[in-house]
């Protein structure tokens, strides 16, 4: 028996012990026919089979290229190796070429013969730039990014329309418990080996975040010197943190091209949120120490108050009432210490450590996640109506959410004109700087484990480190650092990063990712 599926579903034809079978122009015994092939079938009168005419290819990437064999990948985490027939047919972009004008990094197409080798392998070479080009043209007019700049036009056209913010808090609720029933899904299916890989991944992650974050407070001190420093450890902590839009929007490219990634990239955006909030707590702290004023000026800086001196009283007779206690705004003034409701409590209060591990982005995403875990846990048959909710329905809800983005983007760039264009550079510049930091911890782990990652799991990571927060820290912000600016940090993470990294940055991380999983490949066990 032999069941073909077709445009118009499943088809069973009796298949004759005497049909003729051919594999890619080969012949081949009726046991070598495998799940997925594409076939042509001739049948007789009875309809029965009489000849299958079978074409069977593995498309991928070349790994490896050694004597007389190739080894490709689809994903970079498996690998599929085949040897050269003596007359296999060699063709590069059209036109005949030897065994050694393959190279590593070419996309190829293999046609094996039923012993497995290849008899034809069809290779498409593009330079770096003009693959980037091509890829960066597709995702530039994806349905995504034309809702993207739709909003965008809103406000910049004068349009007298306002997204509705109940609506925008829908959308936002429902991408979070998506990504994280998707993420549980899939962690369900995941072996002991996998989750140990994840747990050490995500520590890589918070660790990687850290360092972006403390970095970002030296460059902006260094190039941007006039700026004050509680507003560069604001912006410090956003780009410490992570972008729960831009990963959302990664997520649609890499869907929409196929590209792979690992089940376990929607928790690391809950643990890679954090840092920038220790980040950002750690370094007002230690200017509130050194004597930073209730209106966040150090002494160093124009507009700095100093505290009121303590003029020593005088007594003139005995007084034997009990001393009054000077209050506690008197008592931070004369050891030095700044204002505001983050120094009150200290540094790590019980309300500004609830805001940052249980805040509500993080508390929808975790419950995703557990939900879509513990669906999973059950069976297929438990989530798959599920899916057609939070599966099925993502596009279109994050078209929705960022037509929103866009209008709200582009309402943050009027704050940039007083900014200066140091720091407009810096909005634009430091999201590379920061994502390929960023692929080359993801690649410094692959390489340390032994274990290769998936092409989208670089292109997330980079997101995750790339982007900056929109959400979380400033929630922090109005909680414990309310000398800084409300203004300045947003329009560079939205205005600028966010806007940057959905149109031209996601495609350029992709780009940087193939190339260093080329330049140094891992070979796993």
């Amino acid at each position: 028996m032999l069941t073909v599926s077709d445009g118009d579903g499943q088809q069973v034809f009796d298949l004759s012990p005497e049909a003729e079978v051919r594999l890619n122009g080969a012949p081949a015994s009726v046991q070598s026919l495998q799940s997925g092939d594409s076939l042509t079938v001739e049948l007789d009168d009875q309809h029965h089979v009489i000849s299958v005419d079978v074409h069977r290819i593995q498309a991928g990437i070349i790994l490896q290229v050694s004597q007389d064999k190739i080894e490709l990948t689809t994903d970079y985490t498996d690998r599929h190796r085949f040897r050269i027939a003596e007359n296999a047919a060699l063709l590069l972009n059209g036109a005949a070429v030897d065994f050694q004008g393959l190279q590593r990094g070419d996309h190829v197409q293999v046609f094996p013969d039923p012993s497995g080798q290849a008899v034809r392998v069809e290779v498409t070479r593009q330079s770096a730039l003009a693959e980037f080009w091509d890829n960066f043209r597709h995702n530039l007019f994806k349905p995504l990014l034309l809702f993207f700049y739709m909003g965008f036009s809103v406000p910049l056209l004068k349009i007298a329309f306002e997204f509705p913010h109940v609506i925008y808090q829908g959308l936002t609720m429902y991408l979070l418990i998506s990504i994280g029933w998707h993420g549980g899904e899939e962690l369900a299916d995941l072996s002991g080996g996998v989750l140990k890989q994840a747990l050490l991944f995500m520590m890589v992650g918070f660790f990687t975040n850290f360092v972006i974050g403390s970095g970002a407070y030296g460059m902006l001190r260094k190039f941007i010197p006039r700026m004050r420093r509680v507003d560069a450890a604001t912006v410090a902590a956003y780009y410490g943190s992570d972008s729960a839009g831009t990963f959302v929007t990664c997520l649609g490219v890499l869907v929409a091209a196929n590209i792979k990634y690992a089940a376990y990239m929607p928790v690391m955006l809950a643990v890679m949120e954090i840092p920038g909030c220790l980040v950002g707590l750690v370094l007002v702290a230690k200017l509130r120490t050194h004597g930073m004023d209730a209106l966040g000026n150090m002494p160093d800086e124009p507009g700095y108050i100093p505290p009121a001196p303590l003029l020593p009283v005088e007594h003139t007779q005995l007084d034997d009432r009990p001393p009054v206690e000077e209050p506690a705004v008197v008592k931070s003034q004369a050891t030095g210490h700044g204002h505001g409701s983050g120094a009150a409590g200290g540094i790590f209060n019980a309300e500004l450590l609830r805001e940052v591990f249980f805040n509500p982005g993080l508390f929808l995403l975790f419950g995703g996640i557990l939900i879509g875990f513990v669906s999973r846990l059950q069976g297929h048959k438990v989530t798959d109506a599920d899916d057609s909710l939070f599966v099925n329905l993502f596009q279109g809800m994050l078209c929705l959410f960022l037509l929103e983005m866009g209008m709200t983007a582009s309402k943050r760039l009027k704050d940039l004109q007083s900014a200066g264009w140091r720091f407009i550079l810096f909005g634009l510049l430091a999201p590379n700087l920061f994502a390929t930091f960023g692929i080359a911890m993801a690649h410094l782990f692959s390489m340390l484990m032994g274990a290769p990652l998936q092409l989208g799991t670089y292109a997330l990571f980079a997101v995750l480190c790339g982007a900056a927060s929109y959400i979380a820290v400033p929630a922090i912000q109005r909680l414990a650092i309310p000398e800084a600016s409300p203004t300045l940090p947003l329009a560079a993470s939205l205005g600028l990063t966010f806007s940057y990294n959905v149109t031209i940055g996601i495609p350029i991380y992709i780009l940087i990712s193939q190339l260093v999983i080329m330049a140094f490949p891992v070979h796993g066990a």
